[in-house]
This record gives C-alpha cells, structure tokens and sequence, in this order.
C-alpha cells in the first residue's frame, strides 16, 4: 500500500492519488510533533512511557515523509522535457514540434510541483530529527 493510500485510509484525505491532499496533511502531522515540548511530556505519572510514544510517533511520521519525498524524488527523473532545445529551430516550428508544446508544461508544471512538495516536507523532516534524537535521549 502507497503513503498515498495510507494517509488517506487513515486520516479519510482525499483519495489515493490526491498528493496535495496526501501532502497536507503529512505535513500538518510534521509541524504538529514540532510543537511538542519533550519538558512537558516529562510531567505526569508516566513520563517515560510518554516520551517512548512521543520518539516512536516521531519515527513513524518521519518514516512516512521518507516514503513520501522518495516518490516525489522518482516524478523528478525520467526524460529531459527541456531537451526540446537540442532539436533544431525547423524541428521545433513544424506541426509535430507545436504539438509537444502542452505535453512539455505539463511534465515541467509536475516536476515544478514535486519539487515544492518534497522541498517543503524535507524542511519539516529536517526540523524534527532533533526531536527524535532529544525524545531517544531521555528515553
């Protein structure tokens, strides 16, 4: 099963396939445990059994932006959409090469928004392993 159709299993976002939906709302997860104070989890009658849920809810959210910015990272490869520029002027003007024209803006729209998505879940990963590090200290 995708992380697509996981989170929107899990959290009823979307359908399988709505990414920004999928990514909405893992990255709303992200912030929300970026937010925990671990000094707060260490009140109570059972501090280390709560900061043991907090480190493993971190790792499992963690493991979901991994899975999610490796298929983002794949819409990134495949052909070129720019090699258009290594044809020639004549290539590009006829009928066949105008025809390329939206099949190239889309490719390059999708890889544009691959880019943002992983850019943005990787910046909230990287502002959580520190928790993750912090909440497997004190465990």
């Amino acid at each position: 099963m995708t992380i697509d159709r996981t989170l929107a299993s899990t959290l009823g976002v979307g359908a399988p396939g709505h990414a920004l939906d999928v990514d909405e709302a893992l990255s709303t997860r992200l912030r929300d445990l970026a937010l925990v104070e671990i000094d707060a989890l260490l009140i109570g009658d059972r501090p280390q059994e709560l900061v043991a849920a907090f480190a493993d809810d971190v790792a499992d959210a963690l493991r979901e932006a991994r899975a999610r910015i490796a298929a983002l990272r794949s819409q990134l490869g495949g052909a070129d959409p720019l090699s258009v520029l290594e044809v020639t002027t004549r290539q590009r003007a006829s009928d066949a090469g105008a025809a390329g024209v939206d099949r190239i803006r889309a490719r390059l729209a999708t890889q544009a928004d691959s880019a943002r998505a992983m850019a943005r879940l990787t910046a909230l990963a990287a502002g959580l392993i520190p928790r993750l590090f912090e909440a497997d200290r004190r465990r």
